[in-house]
């Protein structure tokens, strides 16, 4: 597949006062103009950063038609949609033959080539010193597979051409109830359940603290922050009798981190089965609980993380990859080529993304300023 870049002209003066960011457009195929459009749509947003729609403008504005459609037709109040006339998109030109191939709502080689294509010119571009992040719109693994890219996801490609060995899956929630924020790092990611215990390690544990702190501290602004660690078995082991890895090296490594970390306030290794209540008491706001929850959570397997972060907040969770050596967001929830281009899609997940990369983005502008 040929793709052509259309070049677009940024500002060479000094420092830019806002945060310039590189928004992808994800699938072509499923959700990822729609949630891009909707969440362009919001000032508040868009006036925090400077942003740049990195995919296929033919597309986008096919997208956002489709859409205002849907809107005339309905019975709903419409969402606003940003106009692409009004936005800046550096344009991924598809060959015609692609891109007649590329169906909302099924994914495929076409429409896995384009999202791979867009992935790789905000990467490009941002280590160009041309964006200081990137936000991802979710992409299809089984369309990217189809296109020849064998990539466990976007992370993956993310760190291999910033040439990041050590990274990690750090998943961002800010609740509506109570402005209390719940941040869960994943030690192993996307790996079969029967692999976990012996891919951990104590040297995968410190790399996965080592990068979890460093976040809190660059990125968040918590200079001791507090940090819960998972037990692998049911009630971590119970002393050995349900499991022993966590009296054969997860308490000693513990151990061995609270004075290598002395800055750092560990707790663990806390049994999975309540080591969600304080997080979500805070969540919901009960009286104390903001102060009682723990500042991050390291759990150590997929659907340990993730089932109580998207029970909480499945429309408002983001992803972040911590280790790169710039912010990437991402919205936590998939392409949805179900709905795709019926207009439903909920945008509150990319909306968060985009305000999260802002502020990261502008955190460390202000830390680590150009010279």
């Amino acid at each position: 597949m040929r793709i052509q870049s259309t070049p677009i002209v940024l500002p060479t003066t000094a420092l830019p006062q806002r945060p310039r960011l590189a928004v992808t457009l994800g699938d072509p195929a499923g959700i990822g103009p729609e949630v891009v459009l909707k969440a362009l749509a919001e000032p508040r947003l868009t006036s925090t950063c400077e942003v740049t729609v990195v995919g296929s403008q033919r597309l986008l504005r096919q997208a956002y038609l489709q859409l205002k459609r849907q809107q005339s037709l309905g019975d709903r109040e419409a969402e606003p949609l940003a106009d692409p006339e009004q936005l800046l998109i550096l344009d991924l030109l598809l060959n015609q033959a692609t891109e007649s191939q590329i169906t909302v709502g099924a994914g495929n080689a076409a429409s896995g080539a384009a999202s791979f294509a867009y992935l790789e010119t905000a990467i490009a571009r941002t280590l160009a010193g041309e964006f200081d992040g990137i936000v991802t719109a979710p992409i299809a693994k089984s369309a990217w597979k189809a296109a020849g890219h064998e990539y466990p996801g976007q992370t993956e490609l993310l760190a291999e051409r910033s040439e990041t060995q050590r990274f990690g899956m750090l998943f961002v929630a800010r609740s509506p109830h109570s402005n209390w924020t719940l941040r869960t790092l994943l030690a192993t990611t996307h790996i079969p359940l029967r692999q976990v215990p012996d891919v951990l390690t104590p040297e995968l544990m410190t790399a996965k603290l080592e990068l979890l702190a460093a976040c809190l501290q660059q990125d968040f602004g918590l200079s001791t922050p507090r940090i819960a660690i998972a037990g692998l078995n049911p009630h971590s082991g119970e002393q050995g009798q349900l499991g022993r890895e966590e009296q054969e090296w997860l308490i000693p490594w513990l151990e061995q981190a609270r004075c290598q970390w002395p800055q750092l306030q560990l707790e663990g290794p806390v049994p999975p089965d309540t080591l969600w209540v304080k997080p979500g008491q805070a969540w919901y706001g009960a009286a104390g609980a903001d102060s009682s929850a723990h500042d991050a959570y390291l759990a150590l397997y997929h659907d340990q993380g993730l089932i109580p972060v998207k029970l909480l907040a499945f429309d408002r969770a983001i992803n972040t990859t911590i280790g790169l050596p710039f912010v990437r967001t991402s919205p936590d929830h998939g392409t949805a080529f179900d709905i795709a281009g019926r207009g439903v899609a909920n945008a509150n997940s990319m909306k968060a993304a985009v305000q999260l990369a802002a502020e990261l983005a502008g955190r460390r502008m202000k830390s680590f300023p150009s010279t």
